[in-house]
């Protein structure tokens, strides 16, 4: 299944994609893609649901906004330098464990938001992830097997940083990583049963029409399964919450000498099979 999420911001409402990729209204049956409805095995429920087709949802109109595929996170979890050739590009060893952070969760967006480059920016960067949406409340997970289970689906997440808050401004990486509109998702949650390998999809971005980044999830040093399990012996993952996994090379601190986005450009990224997503850059 394919999840989605449609409407003005404050409003948004929940939907599906059908099979030939329009979006329908489940508004009627659920009342948000959150951690009430992934905790309570909305999942399940849907799927139930989903048996008897989507004939009689309603259609969403093409002009209503693409929202966020999940409500809110309790959390967003970023794991930094989890690509071999990202590091190498960073000129930082590879990290025999995972480097984690966390992003503001005001920060999630939907995929084709404008995205908003901070007053006084000099160096706002782009970063295409694979994203991870905890499916129930763990903790202490005793095994991988558990970990795989605890997954609802994926999504693109794009972990847009600001380096000179991030690197330049006290070392305080989440300065740099939760200015508003900082965390675009979507454009739809895919259930596990829609990947059929993520360790081996192909990631994209390119800025005003040029490529800039193209990877492989088969490059990551600790895979999403893997970072799962890990984290759950620091915190409790909440249902709903949204783990980012890292990005590849190509980011614009790592060009010589540096790119950054400007207020007028267009990002455009994609992880394959989880669509595609189009921001327009603007001043904050």
């Amino acid at each position: 299944m394919k999840l989605i999420r449609f409407g003005t911001r404050g409003e948004e409402r929940p939907g599906i994609l059908d099979v030939s990729g329009r979006r329908r209204d489940l508004s009627r049956h659920f009342a948000d893609w959150n951690c009430e409805f992934f905790n309570s095995g909305g999942l399940q429920q849907l799927k139930k649901l989903m048996h008897r087709g989507a004939e009689d949802l309603a259609i969403v109109p093409e002009a209503v906004r693409w929202a966020s595929p999940i409500a809110r996170p309790g959390k967003v979890v970023c794991v930094g330098l989890n690509y071999r050739d990202h590091a190498e590009e960073s000129g930082m060893p590879v990290p025999e464990e995972p480097i984690v952070f966390l992003k503001a969760a005001n920060t999630v967006v939907g995929p084709y938001d404008q995205l908003e480059i901070p007053r006084g920016s000099e160096k706002t960067d782009w970063e295409v992830e694979l994203g991870v949406i905890i499916g129930r409340d763990v903790r202490y997970l005793d095994s991988h097997e558990e970990a795989a289970a605890a997954i609802a689906g994926y999504c693109i997440s794009h972990d847009v940083s600001e380096r000179h808050f991030q690197l330049e401004r006290g070392g305080q990486w989440t300065k740099g990583k939760s200015c508003d509109t900082f965390n675009p998702c979507g454009p739809f949650l895919a259930t596990v049963d829609e990947v059929s390998d993520v360790r081996n999809l192909e990631l994209t971005l390119s800025v005003n029409g040029q490529s800039r980044q193209v990877g492989s999830t088969s490059r990551m040093i600790f895979d999403p399964i893997y970072l799962l399990h890990y984290l759950s012996q620091f915190m409790t993952l909440e249902a709903g919450d949204l783990i980012s996994t890292g990005t590849p090379p190509g980011v614009g601190l790592g060009h010589k000498p540096p790119v950054f986005l400007r207020a007028g450009d267009v990002v455009e990224l994609s992880v394959e099979g989880l669509g595609v997503q189009r921001q327009i850059c603007v001043g904050a």
